[in-house]
């Protein structure tokens, strides 16, 4: 006789997987940062946005913009620049002063 699976089991599994995604990446989220690529400045995003990984403006840099998501690290992440971080000294054309 094989030993299936039910679907109350499969159900089960399904709702503790579905619960346990959202709490990994929450807690996995400084980890992920670190292991992210840094952002080429001949992507076509950084590009467009003209991200310079050191900005001569004074007072605006990634790491005091609202969209920043890197806390005290040199690289951290950017919702715009999804996959990739950039540099705490850096600046794109869609800074905005956290507040």
């Amino acid at each position: 006789m094989m030993n299936r699976p039910s679907r109350r089991r499969f159900l089960a599994l399904a709702g503790a997987g579905a619960t346990a995604i959202p709490v990994t990446l929450l807690l996995g989220v400084p980890a992920a940062r670190a292991q992210m690529p840094k952002l080429s400045l001949d992507d076509p995003t950084a590009k467009a946005l003209s991200y310079v990984h050191e900005t001569t403006i004074a007072g605006q840099r990634c790491d005091n913009c609202s969209l920043w998501q890197g806390g005290d690290a040199e690289w951290g992440g950017c919702p715009l620049f999804a996959g990739k971080s950039v540099n705490a000294k850096g600046w794109c054309k869609s800074w905005v002063k956290r507040t």
